[in-house]
């Protein structure tokens, strides 16, 4: 007899939490995306250019000097 109320009182509690669950109501809303420009900034190194150039630079003004002598 006790089994049976225990029995009772489950099913009685899970017929009640699947009665509930099944009247939930779910919305999604969807927003249309913005799409926006992108500014992109890129800053180079000039010193290492010209000093590249200065050092080769002088390569190849000893290399004109040599071929001249």
């Amino acid at each position: 007899m006790i089994y049976l109320h225990k029995t009772v009182f489950f099913l009685s509690a899970v017929f009640f939490v699947c009665q509930f669950s099944a009247c939930t109501r779910h919305e999604v809303e969807v927003k249309p995306v913005e799409i926006k420009p992108i500014h992109i900034t890129i800053d180079v190194n000039v010193k290492v250019d010209r000093a590249l150039d200065d050092f080769f630079g002088d390569i190849d003004q000893a290399a004109q000097k040599d071929a001249s002598q």
